[in-house]
């Protein structure tokens, strides 16, 4: 018998006669101090976001990818690294080839050992979708999967991320509510707020020491 079942059998052993204690959690004590009026989360969100060196914009459903190719032009840069297999990285890919864009777009679709060096030195900014925002903490939520892996949020000094305007929760329960994350959490769930920033060093503020130096928000506006 392995070290783990002998754990888990001297658990269950411990747990013979118990009597499970009854679950009293008030839901009201992490909803209700959050709670906002629809049209006020958007708003909430981008100032506790711009407070932290975020740059948001909204924008209409079907003009992100062109504010996309203002963004990466105004800073001269050469590449874009995206998803194709995902629904947004379809409409970006559509889009590039329909304008004829110059900056070049990198697909991630390949393992990370086929690509490393390239993926951590030459890569100039990312963009990746999300499952949602918290009004209450102006925070990102990131699922990272084969097609978009947590390096494509990771990696590029710049990472612009697409948020629907819908997918703005009140705070932290409700985004678990609303994606069921009892029944099963993903492998890796991020919140993101802000650029990377540290202050480890000479308590001087740095941004882009564990991560992007800068991040971009498009929020779209439903239909």
């Amino acid at each position: 018998m392995s070290a783990r079942s002998n754990i888990l059998n001297k658990l269950r052993a411990g747990l013979a006669g118990a009597t499970p204690r009854p679950d009293d959690f008030d839901e009201r004590l992490v909803t209700e101090p959050w709670q906002y009026p629809p049209e006020e989360r958007i708003a909430r969100l981008q100032n506790l976001m711009e407070a932290v060196q975020t740059e948001v914009h909204s924008v209409r459903g079907e003009d992100w990818p062109e504010t996309v190719a203002g963004l990466l032009a105004r800073r001269n840069l050469n590449n874009l690294l995206y998803a194709p297999e995902t629904g947004h990285g379809t409409q970006l890919g559509d889009y590039w080839r329909s304008t004829e864009q110059a900056i070049e777009l990198l697909a991630y679709d390949r393992p990370v050992e086929d690509w490393k060096d390239t993926l951590f030195w030459s890569v100039d900014a990312s963009i990746t979708g999300t499952v949602g925002g918290i009004a209450a903490t102006g925070s990102l939520v990131l699922w990272p999967d084969r097609h978009e892996p947590r390096l494509m949020s990771l990696l590029p000094p710049l990472h612009i991320a697409l948020l629907r305007a819908s997918q703005i929760e009140d705070n932290l329960y409700t985004m678990m509510q609303r994606h069921n994350w009892s029944s099963g959490l993903p492998t890796n769930a991020l919140l993101i707020s802000g650029p990377s920033k540290t202050a480890d060093i000479e308590q001087v503020l740095a941004y882009g020491a564990h991560g992007p130096k800068e991040l971009v928000v498009l929020v779209i506006e439903d239909e």
